[in-house]
């Protein structure tokens, strides 16, 4: 979005009157650039410091549901745990759906993988809701889910090749799942890693919310680079659960082909964007070391 365009956006939100009466006059708007998916706004009272995210309703993707409902209960349900911001209000606007939350100061630049893990094992402490969706478990499940994808790919061949031979079975005690745990969406504070854009909870695999922070792409695309392998093995060893890491390991093949092929999807959308076909080839090579 250019600047002129975030300017008039933020002139916009400022002006809804649904909006006005959450947030106080003279509050000063900053459009929050990060994200890929949302729009979001950064709102300064001076008394408090609010975001206000508008939902895009066609952001959803193959891989994560951008789902408004499931972000408020998840908010709620983690109120008084600091894994995630305090909720303020879900409105109807004519920009469309915001829920607004209390904003998060970091206190460090970027999350480190031993923070994350601590966040993540806290979490999957933490009973599920009713209602959550349940994604993909076990090896089957996993790759059909891969299938799926690249059926919706225009180049599927090469990627086919490359599928590989696993067999887990699902898991048996499913867990309160972020979704999409990638570096961008963790805040680091005093007391531990906050989580942020909570439009895909899930109730499933824990194995699953690892295998989407150690994913080379995910990590280039919302992080720094990815991983090296002391850093993998560093969070790893720090989520506590030798179970649930041990089962990572099994599905790691899996899990890196699934995201290859939402890598090619995402590629072909993206169409120009050489950070999607970077990201590409970042999981094929870690699919191959793990296969």
């Amino acid at each position: 979005m250019k600047q002129s365009d975030c300017a008039q956006g933020s002139a916009q939100m400022a002006s809804d009157p649904v909006l006005r009466k959450w947030i106080p006059d003279g509050a000063v708007w900053e459009r929050l650039t990060g994200g890929r998916t949302n729009l979001l706004w950064r709102v300064n009272s001076g008394d408090d410091v609010l975001v206000v995210k508008l939902f895009v309703e066609s952001a959803a993707t193959p891989m994560f549901p951008n789902d408004p409902d499931a972000e408020v209960a998840a908010l709620r349900c983690l109120d008084t745990t600091g894994l995630a911001p305090r909720l303020i209000g879900d409105v109807e606007t004519r920009q469309g759906r915001c829920v607004i939350y209390r904003h998060v100061e970091g206190t460090q630049p970027m999350v480190t993988p031993t923070g994350m893990a601590h966040a993540l094992a806290s979490l999957h402490r933490i009973p599920p809701f009713k209602g959550m969706r349940q994604p993909p478990s076990g090896s089957r499940a996993v790759l059909g889910q891969g299938d799926r994808i690249l059926a919706m790919c225009r180049d599927s061949g090469r990627l086919a090749t490359f599928r590989p031979t696993v067999a887990v079975e699902p898991v048996r005690q499913t867990v309160f799942l972020h979704g999409d745990p990638v570096p961008a969406n963790a805040v680091p504070t005093d007391t531990g890693v906050c989580l942020i854009d909570w439009q895909c909870p899930a109730q499933g695999d824990p194995a699953e919310d690892l295998a989407v922070f150690l994913s080379p792409a995910m990590q280039l695309l919302y992080g720094a680079g990815s991983l090296s392998r002391i850093e993998v093995e560093s969070f790893l060893a720090a989520y506590g659960d030798a179970t649930v890491t041990d089962r990572y390991r099994s599905l790691a093949s899996a899990f890196h082909w699934r995201m290859a092929a939402y890598c090619q999807w995402r590629s072909e959308q993206s169409g120009s964007d050489g950070r999607d076909s970077e990201a590409l080839e970042l999981e094929i090579a870690a699919l191959k070391d793990a296969s």
